[in-house]
């Protein structure tokens, strides 16, 4: 099978076109095509284009651990430079379906930076999900290995627990991340980030995302972090999202929807040989 690589802030991708495979992909081949040692090694697969009769195009975004994501920002920005590179789109908006509802997205001129509108942001507990009584979940607290966090929780079509902190580290992240992911009071599993506020335009995200573990930088976790600051009014509405990848250029509308801008790179594109799956 053919595959094209792209990253996104060191978040990797890679695109496999239905048409080109011919089936579908078990939960164990996605494992291993993934594998950094074992496969061609990525973040995660984007499977599409797919045929579908409500957007332009339709995508699935499996993680690294076989399971499923509703959506993600950079796999959104990655497919979208693959769509344009395949001079399947031009320069004009276009729709895309994903699991958790359609979004908008617009490849800028020389396809290295993308546009997404990514949807309206909830902080409702039922929508999120969180357990517990129905509430906007904001400024509630977590304890993890003894430590008290501050957090809020979000959804954007997939699940986001933000933890605003003084300071943020990778070695929190890997190491409490987990346990937060994993928390029973998020019944679906969540994606975490540690939030440190610079100002009122610039925040500082860790990122521990969801069946993919530590990541460099995360679109919807970027959105999710970005709406929790506009939301507590820590931030104005225009928030530049700090990460070890990179930058992310999110703003924040007046009922919360939100759109992210940022790069795309090409790395490479072959061919999977059948023998990785004996």
């Amino acid at each position: 099978m053919n595959f094209y690589k792209y990253q996104a802030l060191g978040n990797d991708y890679l695109v496999l076109n239905p048409a080109e495979v011919g089936w579908e992909l078990t939960v164990e081949e996605i494992k291993l095509i993934c594998h950094r040692h074992y496969g061609v090694g990525s973040d995660g697969i984007l499977w599409g284009p797919m045929a579908t009769n409500e957007s332009d195009f339709a995508l699935r975004i499996f993680n690294p651990d076989g399971s499923e994501a509703e959506k993600s920002g950079n796999g959104l920005r990655i497919f979208s430079r693959f769509l344009w590179d395949m001079d399947l789109v031009g320069e004009s908006p276009f729709t895309i379906q994903t699991a958790s509802g359609e979004v908008v997205s617009q490849v800028h001129p020389s396809g290295k930076m993308v546009s997404v509108e990514m949807g309206q942001v909830t902080f409702d507990s039922a929508k999120i999900p969180v357990t517990g009584p129905p509430r906007q979940v904001l400024n509630e607290t977590i304890t993890v290995a003894c430590k008290d966090y501050r957090f809020c929780a979000a959804s954007i079509g997939n699940p986001h627990c933000v933890l605003i902190c003084d300071e943020v580290s990778e070695q929190e992240a890997r190491s409490a991340g987990p346990l937060i992911e994993n928390d029973p009071r998020f019944p679906n599993r969540t994606n975490v980030q540690f939030m440190k506020v610079l100002d009122r335009n610039n925040i500082q995200i860790e990122i521990w995302e969801r069946g993919a573990g530590y990541t460099l930088a995360s679109g919807s976790s970027s959105c999710a972090a970005a709406a929790v600051a506009h939301r507590l009014g820590l931030c104005d509405s225009k928030i530049l999202v700090h990460m070890p990848g990179g930058i992310l250029d999110i703003t924040v509308g007046e009922g919360f929807e939100l759109s992210m801008t940022g790069p795309v790179v090409k790395v490479a594109e072959g061919t999977i040989e059948e023998e990785i799956f004996r």
